[in-house]
């Protein structure tokens, strides 16, 4: 691409950039949060492992391991052989929002796909989950920015 094409784009997309550039001022305060990447990933495994305990008991499931990562652009993923994958930096987001994640990841268990059946499950299971799910549309780009103290 040329620079003439690049300031084009740049042009054509000037609102959009701007847009994503307001929404990525610091809200959360996590700026303030002296938090090591191990450390929030012990936290996030006791709490995933929890949360997933209870409800995969409820579903009437079961999953094979919980796995905590450091995705840059995922929550959460289950694997067809029963992994259960999750974002370490959940555990800097509001208690909800990482049980709609765990929830919504065991009842891939059940149902593959983001089908109408697939988010019924989910709606039965947690009727607020859209705000949850809004909730990381609205802050994940700043919770998968931060980065933990040393």
């Amino acid at each position: 691409m040329s620079a003439i094409e690049v300031e084009q784009v740049l042009r054509d997309k000037r609102t959009w950039i701007e847009e994503q550039r307001r929404r990525q001022v610091p809200r959360l305060g996590l700026e303030r949060l002296a938090v090591s990447e191990s450390d929030a990933r012990v936290g996030a495994r006791e709490l995933v492992s929890a949360l997933a305990e209870e409800e995969a008991a409820r579903l009437g499931v079961s999953y094979r391991r919980i796995r905590i990562g450091g995705q840059r652009t995922l929550w959460g993923s289950c694997s067809s052989r029963g992994t259960l994958s999750f974002n370490w930096r959940l555990v800097l987001a509001p208690l909800e929002v990482l049980d709609y994640v765990v929830v919504h990841e065991l009842c891939h268990l059940r149902v593959l796909n983001h089908s109408e059946h697939f988010w019924r499950l989910v709606e039965q299971r947690r009727p607020e989950w859209r705000e949850q799910r809004d909730w990381l549309r609205e802050h994940g780009p700043e919770l998968l920015a931060f980065k933990a103290s040393a």
